[in-house]
């Protein structure tokens, strides 16, 4: 373990232009699609990190090819059209959530016995909706310990059925590894999703990159779609979105400094949900602009507190509640039971290291409140080795003395050069 990392208030309001690594949803995703599809694709801008690496590998231990360059910036999936070369494997995600809930849906188009598992947090990571619609499918498929949690077990034998119904109150992510097979599958696919989604945005980017890739479906928006089998997903050269999540950060840099901040490559055309958190910056009193690829951010004298909904963007939850602690009145963050689920529990890590550093918190189980002090205590802020808390917070420190970041390597999992870029956007 090491030292928490100090981090160094900004002297001056940050002004920078920026381009953070690409998108770690995009990125994945693309890694199903291309080994889906026939022939060789290359993934340009590709985030090479934690998450996406352990994706990469667990497809070469399938048989689909993936090779990375020598810059990090890019990797060539050999596509195997569909089929899955190997008949067993026991593949390792981490904490990865959506390695392993794509991972085991795709594997359903192999022959075998299939075993999947992750780092402790993520045996305690549901996964049982996406198995109960994998067994509607006609693919046994189960949770070994029976708690609903990894690691898993998938055995597909032979043609399966059409139809099947996933909840969608806790991950998207499972109604994004459904669809994706869909294509693929010789049956086709007939999903109907129960309930209410949350993360509706990634359902969305999923279905644009499909189509993207060449899939055809039928919709009604996102509650039952219907999918023709025995489609090919087409190769080819794709570039990757620079990640929305991880260029909340540097916005809300601008935001707490009272300085500006120029997003390179993502505007208003972004497929990332997470592109819409500037708008919740403009309710907080900043001014914002977007043009087609590009966003920029500038900070206001004082932040406005705000009552807002996330549950569409919740990962940009955590970089809103950071920033929380300088506006002039509560603000209050609804919507987002689901967090509880992630990499931790978001929502009651965000309650412990909130009022650590000093601030009034208030939640229910899906929502967090946040009342400003008076003044902010100085501070070690446990990550509970999430990313998400460890650059969240550090947006914090940038107007609050004494904020020390505890394992900053977490951050490694989706952006490893997170603070050599803070730092230099701060110069």
């Amino acid at each position: 373990m090491t030292d928490p990392l100090p981090i160094e208030p900004a002297s001056r309001p940050i002004d920078a232009v920026v381009r953070v690594p690409g998108s770690k949803s995009i990125t994945n995703r693309a890694l199903i699609l291309a080994s889906l599809a026939s022939g060789r694709s290359r993934l340009e801008g590709a985030l090479h990190s934690e998450d996406t690496l352990l994706l990469a590998s667990a497809l070469r231990q399938l048989g689909i090819p993936v090779q990375e360059d020598a810059a990090g910036e890019a990797f060539e999936v050999e596509g195997q059209g569909g089929r899955i070369p190997a008949s067993k494997a026991d593949l390792f995600a981490g904490n990865s959530g959506t390695s392993i809930r794509f991972l085991a849906a795709l594997v359903t188009l192999g022959s075998g016995r299939y075993r999947l598992d992750g780092v402790e947090r993520m045996r305690q990571r549901p996964i049982q909706d996406l198995l109960d619609a994998l067994n509607r499918l006609g693919v046994a498929a189960w949770s070994e310990s029976g708690s609903g949690c990894p690691p898993v077990v998938v055995a597909p034998d032979g043609p399966g059925m059409r139809e099947t119904v996933v909840r969608g109150s806790v991950s998207s992510q499972f109604v994004s590894a459904l669809l994706m097979i869909g294509p693929a599958r010789p049956e086709g696919l007939r999903l109907a999703v129960e309930g209410d989604l949350v993360s509706r945005p990634y359902v969305e980017m999923t279905l644009r990159m499909m189509e993207q890739w060449g899939a055809r479906f039928d919709r009604r928006d996102c509650e039952w779609f219907d999918i023709p089998g025995g489609q090919w997903y087409r190769s080819r050269t794709y570039r990757v979105e620079p990640d929305s999540s991880s260029a909340s950060y540097f916005l809300a840099a601008a935001a707490v400094t009272g300085g500006r901040v120029r997003i390179q490559g993502i505007g208003r055309h972004s497929l990332q949900g997470d592109s819409a958190f500037a708008a919740v910056l403009a309710r907080m009193g900043c001014r914002v602009e977007q043009g087609p690829d590009v966003t920029e951010v500038r900070g206001p004298d004082r932040l406005r507190g705000i009552d807002v909904d996330m549950n569409a963007i919740p990962d940009c939850a955590m970089t809103l509640a950071a920033i929380a602690p300088f506006a002039d009145g509560p603000t209050v963050i609804r919507g987002i039971g689901n967090i509880r689920f992630k990499e931790t529990d978001r929502l009651q890590a965000l309650a412990a290291e909130l009022s650590r550093i000093g601030c009034r918190v208030e939640t229910t189980a899906d929502t967090l409140a946040v009342f400003p002090p008076s003044d902010i205590q100085p501070a070690d802020v446990e990550t509970y080795e999430d990313h998400r808390m460890a650059m969240s917070f550090a947006v914090t420190g940038l107007r609050a003395p004494g904020i020390r970041i505890k394992n900053p390597g977490c951050v490694a999992k989706t952006f490893p050069g997170f603070f050599e870029q803070l730092r230099a956007a701060l110069k």
